[in-house]
């Protein structure tokens, strides 16, 4: 089954279509699984095996992970019900289906319930996208503990899984940016029984599988890619201080991970306790055990809750060491003690192979929202249902963003022929389809089928990103596979255009100029959106982003393919403001970079620090957990409280007025009041328009259009949070989430 993952082929593991039926498959596949008794009763059903909790409303479509979910396990012979957005004031609505036999699955949703519902200034969002009529308010804050909470009230003795994405970053002692606190693994302050995280797909079935054979929950430690409690060590294994890995001391190199000998599985970085300031003293020690057999058997101590609680080195630490086990090839289990118990995180999930990709997406999807909904939108549907995932994973390592944390570095794509069979049931089933697909994408449109050259030095690489500081030369950039996919989905009957709305890796596309063509030629909506983040190198190196001279390069190709095509074609670059490592001076750079190039930002946020991001680690410790870290070690620029991060906002909006006044007195400060003037070296103007006036209600002329006029584009935001990247508030179009 690792065909595609030769690097994994050492990890034994069943692929999904192998496991026997369980008995309730003579039942088959139910339209849409049921919300409701009546619908039970309908299918014949006298009982659930298991029932999904989710806080968004069910859409059955295989880019909500109940959804994906609920069909798989449909698909292993399970009767699977659904209770989406339920009442969280009484247990009554979590009993609406009755007691399930093997047991509650819960997650938020396809994005972290507080994400989802707060701004990055951390204030109510008025809507939610995964809501019918986009109503806000239909889950509750920390959506996961509180529906725990009902299910245990509802039916004590039902086990509980937790997964969905709020459970995979928070699967650990977290930074909690909307407490400004470190708080316990989800794990343990909801009471579940196991936690499964990252794309569960692979965990959850052995699950229900074993429960339904017999096993006790509490008892099934051995699944990779979950989280588990427990007071005592297990007999054989060995355990190994996290500062034997990385000892928080002084700053050293990031790790070389293409250590590989014959006799070793890996060589790890370590030194000695001096605190000095270089790298002069730096060793390399071979820690045992380092067989493959071994790994399996070592369990990585990180400090404990209380330490990091207390001490936002030591979380900066933590954080530093969990990052380093996320290859599936050389990860190692980590526990880490939360007062008398241990959490334990057992390694990664193996990565889906496209065979299995193909089975997970193949399901008997309805494509559509429940019956129950009548005729109200779900904004978060309505954005995705003419789009395509062909693909999940990132190996970008942004360090603002979730991703990778949830699905991994290591790319699972899909087979051309299950994209193009999901097309083609677009154009003949989904209501209202006009031609045109929306997306043909994923999380990053371009990493479509591209991997490591190498599986030995897969196995053993341990850097957080395949493109950062610059593309590796063992990463595979080839576009081809895309390009052809492109080719063959836009030739298919009753398809009128192809869109690829998903956001682009620019340094990886203009490694390939044909890909660029085709894509410019035939596949872009007269807008592409692409992410430079930031102009400065202070926030591109703590972003883990490349310098905007990619950004250069990329939009020159564009812009000669356009035209070359004879298309009026615009980019949309995407900025985040007060990220980590970013000055006022940087924002001002930016500012200035931005009147140069003629752009005008409509919506901006400020960054926005999810649970477990690196970045997060950085704006709670100040340190940079990209070297190592203590407390003489690099610290790191932060923007903190509502004044500096409005400033910042400010500066990517320079032309709006109200940001006159507050841009004014910043460059003063800073020294730059040369910046304030009528001509078109000056940022802002000495005075403000006629008829202004501090609410911002003055005279204007009517809002002219959105489209970008020639030599002006705009950045375009909804001011709702991303597409589940978590901190990097001011990337994509939010659109529902490919991640469980």
């Amino acid at each position: 089954m690792h065909q595609q993952f030769p690097a994994l082929a050492q990890f034994p593991s069943k692929a999904l279509f192998d496991y026997p039926r369980f008995w309730a498959e003579c039942f088959g596949a139910a339209p849409f699984l049921p919300m409701s008794r009546a619908e039970m009763d309908q299918l014949g059903w006298d009982s659930c095996d298991i029932i999904i909790v989710s806080g968004d409303a069910y859409v059955d479509h295989p880019s909500f992970g109940m959804a994906i979910i609920g069909r798989l396990l449909e698909a292993q012979g399970f009767r699977v019900g659904i209770i989406a957005q339920p009442d969280w004031q009484n247990k009554d609505d979590f009993m609406r289906l009755g007691k399930p036999n093997l047991f509650y699955g819960i997650a938020a949703g396809n994005m972290d319930s507080m994400i989802n519902r707060y701004t990055a200034d951390r204030k109510i969002r008025r809507d939610d996208a995964y809501t019918p009529g986009g109503e806000g308010g239909k889950r509750p804050d920390r959506a996961s503990l509180v529906y725990s909470q009902r299910c245990k009230e509802a039916y004590k003795d039902v086990p509980i899984v937790l997964g969905g994405i709020e459970a995979s970053l928070r699967r650990i002692a977290h930074y909690d940016y909307w407490q400004d606190k470190v708080r316990r693994s989800i794990l343990l302050d909801a009471k579940a029984d196991i936690l499964v995280y990252g794309n569960a797909e692979r965990a959850i079935v052995e699950l229900a599988h074993r429960v339904a054979a017999g096993e006790q929950i509490s008892e099934i430690t051995d699944v990779r890619g979950t989280a588990f409690v427990r007071k005592d060590q297990p007999e054989g294994f060995y355990e190994l201080n996290s500062s034997y890995i990385d000892h928080p001391g002084k700053i050293d190199k990031i790790p070389n991970p293409y250590l590989v000998s014959q006799d070793f599985a890996c060589s790890l970085e370590a030194e000695n306790d001096s605190d000095g300031s270089d790298d002069s003293d730096t060793k390399v020690v071979t820690i045992l055990p380092t067989s493959r057999l071994e790994r399996d058997k070592t369990v990585i101590r990180l400090p404990n809750f209380e330490q990091v609680a207390r001490d936002p080195v030591l979380y900066a630490h933590a954080n530093r060491v969990l990052h380093l086990e996320t290859n599936p090839g050389n990860a190692r289990a980590l526990v880490q003690r939360h007062g008398d118990q241990d959490l334990w995180l057992n390694p990664p999930p193996l990565p889906l192979s496209t065979e299995e990709m193909d089975y997970v997406f193949d399901q008997p999807y309805a494509r559509v929202p429940h019956p129950s909904y009548g005729e109200a939108k779900i904004p978060a549907y309505e954005m995705i249902r003419f789009s395509v995932n062909i693909m999940r994973g990132c190996f970008g390592g942004c360090t603002f963003c979730s991703i990778t944390e949830h699905e991994g570095r290591i790319i699972q794509s899909r087979s051309e022929d299950s994209i193009l069979r999901e097309v083609e049931s677009i154009r003949d089933q989904t209501p209202g389809f006009t031609g045109i697909i929306s997306d043909l994408g994923g999380p990053t449109a371009n990493m479509y089928r591209l991997a490591c050259k190498s599986p030995e030095i897969e196995r053993h690489c341990r850097k957080p990103s395949c493109v950062y500081p610059g593309i590796c030369e063992n990463l595979d950039t080839n576009h081809q596979n895309l390009t052809q996919l492109y080719r063959k989905a836009r030739a298919l009957p009753g398809i009128k255009k192809i869109l690829v709305a998903s956001g682009l890796r620019y340094d990886l596309a203009v490694k390939d100029p044909e890909y660029v063509k085709e894509l410019v030629t035939h596949h872009v909506g007269g807008y592409l959106k692409i992410a430079p983040e930031h102009t400065e190198e202070n926030a591109l190196s703590k972003m883990m982003k490349p310098g905007i001279g990619s950004y250069d390069e990329f939009k020159t190709m564009f812009e000669r393919f356009s035209k070359e095509a004879g298309k009026e074609q615009f980019l949309i670059p995407y900025f985040i403001a007060a990220h980590p490592g970013t000055t006022d001076e940087d924002m001002m750079n930016l500012a200035l970079w931005l009147k140069r190039n003629g752009f005008r930002a409509d919506q901006v946020q400020a960054f926005y620090p999810s649970p477990m991001a690196t970045a997060t680690a950085m704006y709670h410790s100040g340190k940079n957990p990209l070297r190592k870290v203590n407390y003489k070690s690099e610290n790191v620029e932060i923007v903190k409280g509502d004044i500096r991060r409005r400033l910042h906002k400010a500066f990517l909006r320079y032309h709006d007025p109200n940001n006159w006044p507050l841009l004014r007195e910043a460059l003063k400060k800073m020294g730059r009041a040369d910046l304030i003037g009528p001509g078109k070296k000056h940022l802002i103007p000495e005075r403000q328009p006629a008829g202004w006036t501090p609410s911002g209600q003055h005279e204007r002329k009517p809002v002219r259009s959105q489209q970008p006029q020639k030599g002006r584009m705009l950045t375009q935001h909804t001011g709702l949070p991303p597409r589940q990247q978590g901190a990097g508030a001011g990337k994509k179009r939010p659109k529902p989430s490919r991640a469980r």
